[in-house]
């Protein structure tokens, strides 16, 4: 109806027009103009149809800010979102940009101005540092499911072909025959975690001194990295080390991609907990929360569970229940968690300037 009565305006508007121009320029002249005019008219509502939304409504705008690790998963889950929200909200599209780092470095940049909407975190101590500078509210754990830990896994062993050392425990990290790999957990959010993992096994394997040895442990380390992806080098490419500690799931995903190694699961370990956040400060200036807020608790669905637990994090509620992913992330016998150890705002005290960590980096030098 609409498209008729528009092509009928058109028809009068043309015949118009084409008795006053004829009466004015000669027939070749006309006709070239009416023929430029034509396209002129043609590229404009071309234009104007690739950049409106269907809907009619505004696009939404989110920034996701994260450390390097989930990047994979989000990759997948963005898409299913998007499209749930399109269903949900009559075709209004929501336009997602990435930014992935280093944890501590991306909790840096969003203190010094990059616009997050959302983050994803490799650790609490971060996110605590954008509660405290007041950018992310103080009830954040309260508003998501899970206290806010949407991506869960372990520390992990990666060992050479065949594991000829036989590493099978973070015990055996503090042997003399055993050199080992892990970024440094003054510049890094894993190597935080590798050293509650540490910590955690003496005290769990009822070890005499366990700052001893912690201690022991890491004077056995062949390099000390600044960060994951230098360890992973280190180790896989320099060829240093008997046995690399990192994230579990970022040893699945390499053995997916047809690295050539062993990985171990240490019976006693810890769980790697990853929080993520809506930036409240942000998402009130950009007039956007309801779209960070419905992506945030979208990641916990079941359908999003799915895409981590298939890069290697360990699936959280029901999904962790199914046969697939039971086979896959063999229960731990004695998993501890970063409450245990005060949590980040006390555990993070150890690698503060005149921290334990300081007095373990001391001896190391003196090895």
């Amino acid at each position: 109806m609409m498209l008729g009565t528009i092509g009928l305006m058109g028809e009068r508007l043309g015949e118009t027009l084409r008795t006053v121009i004829r009466s004015v320029m000669p027939r070749r002249q006309w006709f070239r103009w009416l023929v430029l005019s034509v396209m002129s008219l043609m590229i404009s509502f071309t234009i104007v149809a690739c950049n409106s939304n269907p809907s009619g409504q505004k696009d939404i705008e989110l920034l996701l800010v994260g450390y390097s690790v989930p990047k994979v998963a989000h990759d997948a889950i963005i898409p299913k979102f998007v499209k749930q929200w399109e269903k949900d909200h009559n075709g209004q599209s929501v336009i997602f940009s990435q930014s992935y780092g280093g944890s501590g470095s991306q909790t840096r940049g969003v203190i010094d101005g990059l616009d997050a909407d959302i983050v994803h975190l490799a650790i609490g101590s971060d996110m605590n540092r954008l509660v405290s500078l007041g950018f992310v509210k103080e009830d954040w754990t309260e508003r998501v499911p899970n206290q806010g830990i949407v991506g869960e896994t372990i520390a992990a062993i990666t060992t050479r072909p065949g594991n000829p050392k036989n590493i099978k425990s973070f015990g055996d990290l503090a042997r003399p025959d055993v050199k080992w790999v892990t970024p440094n957990p003054k510049t890094s959010g894993v190597a935080r975690w590798n050293y509650y993992a540490l910590l955690n096994y003496a005290k769990k394997s009822n070890q005499s001194d366990v700052q001893a040895f912690v201690t022991q442990a890491f004077k056995n380390v062949a390099v000390l990295t600044k960060d994951s992806r230098e360890a992973t080098d280190a180790f896989v490419n320099q060829g240093q080390g008997d046995a690399l500690v990192n994230y579990e799931n970022e040893a699945i995903l390499a053995k997916q991609k047809g690295e050539k190694f062993d990985i171990t699961a240490p019976a006693i370990n810890i769980s790697i907990d990853t929080p993520v956040a809506v930036v409240d400060r942000n998402v009130e200036k950009h007039g956007n929360r309801a779209a960070a807020e419905a992506f945030v608790q979208f990641l916990f669905t079941p359908e999003a569970q799915r895409e981590f637990a298939k890069v290697g994090f360990r699936p959280l509620g029901d999904v962790a229940k199914e046969p697939a992913f039971v086979k896959q992330y063999p229960t731990v016998k004695q998993l501890g968690k970063i409450a245990e150890y005060g949590g980040w705002k006390k555990a993070q005290k150890a690698f503060d300037s005149g921290g334990d960590f300081d007095t373990i980096e001391a001896s190391m030098s003196k090895k």
